[in-house]
């Protein structure tokens, strides 16, 4: 019996000798690296947060785009919503296309006209230019009963002579500028 005893005294002495070098050696450890330890643990967590939500991200998008795949009706609509949408834009611009051959053709019937009329006035031995203005100008003055008289171009008084130029330097305008003299200065 006293064998049992002494192994069961010198169990808890082996025990508790062992948790002080496990007290010890993790204490020391601690003392010596413990922030390095804490930041480490820190930088480890948001890490493994971060890449969590992203994983979280990838799966989803990865089940919706199986789930848009699966789903032939949702593609067959969606396809039918762009078919649509290209031909209601194709619709619009054949109508501007339309448009716009109608008003070229006006204008090439507008030019038409005149040129005939341009040969006829020729033909007649009369100018060309005055004759084109005479019709416009004895429409808008014909059915008009205003007492509006229109003013001439040559009845205007010019803003600045008829040999004005302002890259010339000349023109009499009291801001004239000259270079100064080449050559050395004149020091003594």
């Amino acid at each position: 019996m006293e064998r049992q005893e002494d192994s069961l005294s010198a169990r808890p002495a082996l025990e508790t000798e062992g948790l002080r070098f496990l007290h010890v050696t993790v204490g020391s450890l601690l003392a010596s690296y413990g922030w390095y330890i804490v930041f480490s643990c820190i930088l480890l967590y948001v890490v493994f947060q971060k890449l969590s939500a992203r994983l979280r991200a990838l799966r989803q998008r990865q089940l919706d785009r199986a789930a848009a795949s699966v789903e032939p009706d949702v593609v067959v609509k969606r396809q039918e919503a762009l078919a649509a949408a290209r031909l209601k834009m194709q619709e619009e611009l054949n109508a501007q296309v339309e448009k716009h051959k109608e008003k070229l053709k006006q204008l090439e019937e507008e030019k038409r006209r005149q040129k005939i009329e341009m040969w006829d006035s020729m033909q007649e031995g009369k100018s060309y230019k005055g004759n084109a203005k005479k019709p416009q100008e004895e429409d808008s003055a014909g059915p008009s009963t205003s007492s509006v008289v229109v003013k001439r171009k040559s009845d205007r008084k010019p803003l600045r002579g008829g040999g004005y130029n302002p890259l010339s330097g000349e023109g009499g305008g009291t801001c004239s500028w000259r270079p100064g003299r080449r050559g050395p200065s004149s020091g003594g």
